[in-house]
């Protein structure tokens, strides 16, 4: 897949209450969502460097968010 690097920033940046709602009822922290999305904008989006957990992270929670559009 390839990740828009410029919406990949801007959901970090500046929808990360999306990315709280979105862990919202999980066992999952949004500092752990943001920590994954900000490896993969060092990383020039590459996903393939992604440990096993980090690609779940991503598919389950930024993946969905980065194919929506801004609310």
């Amino acid at each position: 897949m390839e990740v828009d690097l410029r919406v990949l920033r801007n959901l970090i940046s500046k929808r990360r209450d999306e990315i709280e709602r979105s862990v919202e009822g999980t066992c999952y922290l949004a500092r752990t969502v943001i920590g994954v999305g900000t490896f993969l904008l060092d990383n020039e989006g590459n996903v393939d460097l992604l440990s096993a957990k980090q690609l779940a992270t991503f598919e389950r929670f930024l993946k969905p968010l980065l194919e929506e559009p801004p609310r």
